[in-house]
């Protein structure tokens, strides 16, 4: 049963270091918890919500109005919602949008998502940004907060957590036309499906392999060149995955690593990566293409970066891309080898198209490379 702005109950959200906000319930009645983040993007909630590098998190969407769109089946990037929970301002009960097919509310309540509204966004994402990243839990259902200080004592810090074996497919999967002209091995580390229809429109035909594969199995496929996709938790205690992205490096095939992608490759590469203060999450963080002197708009969500010292101490590494708020690393390519990552989302969705070419430039080192193979 759908719940209506007079009849939603209290709700609350408390931090780990035991700030309180007071609230009303959104989406299912319950209790959750997970990592608190924002994200800027005054749309795209759809996407946002159904991002697998969001498990384990709850985001605050600091756009006043959430659901007033509705819910699109087609607007999604994975099978299911993946955030932890949501907090807004405003929550939505209607919708506008003649080809929407259900309510945000509805579409929480089927995936079983709590989430809190009626709460200052702003001065919430003031104080993270002050306070750093932390966990939280929301309830709707107990409003005692001792209660709650007792649940959230018991959620695990982000920092040293690995979650992508939770949303990464299990078993191997083809996507794309057969007859293209190029092969792509993607490694799922939690895939947005946008990266896949990005490769796939500009003539790649992709396997999708979990991220528990060996090199061998993915060799088997014949590629002309691997994805390492983006997806959720701590990079630094991937050390199976930091092996396996080694060895696809030495491949010597073009490697293209997007978000934790990129991290991994870093990691790989013996660049340290780290826990940022806040993260950046939204589709309007600029960066500078240090190759081309060009700025781009770019979607981001990310909670960890790799250390600057580590790539300029680095004699196989450059620096491609830099973000223009804060100077963090924001891309790097190989010197001797056609790899080369980005920590935003160059697929976008939500978001603008200023980083699409990345992909191209993937499909040209795979043309150059297959070339250079004799035959």
């Amino acid at each position: 049963m759908q719940l209506k702005y007079q009849s939603r109950p209290k709700a609350i959200l408390l931090l780990e270091d035991g700030k309180v906000f007071e609230g009303k319930a959104a989406g299912k009645i319950g209790t959750t918890t997970g990592e608190i983040c924002f994200n800027t993007g005054m749309t795209g909630y759809q996407e946002i919500f159904t991002d697998p590098s969001y498990y384990g998190q709850i985001v605050v969407m600091t756009n006043v109005h959430v659901g007033n769109y509705g819910i699109e089946e087609s607007e999604v990037e994975s099978d299911s919602i993946k955030i932890a929970g949501m907090v807004c301002k405003k929550f939505n009960d209607g919708f506008s949008r003649k080809r929407a097919q259900q309510s945000l509310q509805e579409y929480f309540e089927k995936d079983g998502i709590v989430s809190i509204s009626e709460v200052d966004t702003r001065a919430i994402v003031r104080y993270i940004r002050d306070k750093g990243a932390m966990n939280c839990v929301i309830s709707s259902e107990n409003t005692n907060i001792e209660d709650l200080k007792k649940i959230l004592a018991k959620v695990p810090s982000m920092a040293g957590l690995e979650l992508s074996s939770k949303v990464c497919t299990k078993q191997p999967y083809e996507f794309g036309d057969p007859k293209s002209a190029h092969k792509v091995a993607v490694i799922d580390f939690g895939v947005k499906k946008n990266i896949l229809r990005s490769l796939a429109e500009r003539g790649c035909y992709l396997k999708v392999f979990p991220m528990k594969t060996t090199l061998k199995e993915m060799e088997a496929f014949n590629p002309d060149g691997f994805m390492l996709s983006n997806g959720p938790g701590d990079p630094s205690v991937m050390k199976e995955e930091m092996n396996l992205v080694k060895q696809v490096v030495d491949s010597g095939k073009p490697v293209f690593g997007i978000c934790l992608g990129h991290q991994l490759l870093a990691e790989s590469q013996g660049i340290k990566t780290y826990k940022m203060h806040a993260g950046h999450r939204g589709i309007n963080h600029p960066v500078k293409n240090l190759i081309s002197g060009k700025c781009e708009i770019t979607s981001q969500n990310h909670g960890f970066s790799i250390k600057a010292e580590d790539v300029t101490s680095n004699p196989n590494i450059e620096a491609t891309h830099v973000n223009l708020n804060d100077n963090t690393i924001e891309g790097i390519r190989l010197k001797n080898k056609p790899v080369f990552s980005v920590q935003y989302h160059p697929e976008a969705c939500p978001g603008p198209y200023d980083s699409r070419y990345l992909f191209d430039q993937f499909v040209e080192n795979i043309v150059k490379s297959k070339k250079q193979v004799p035959v």
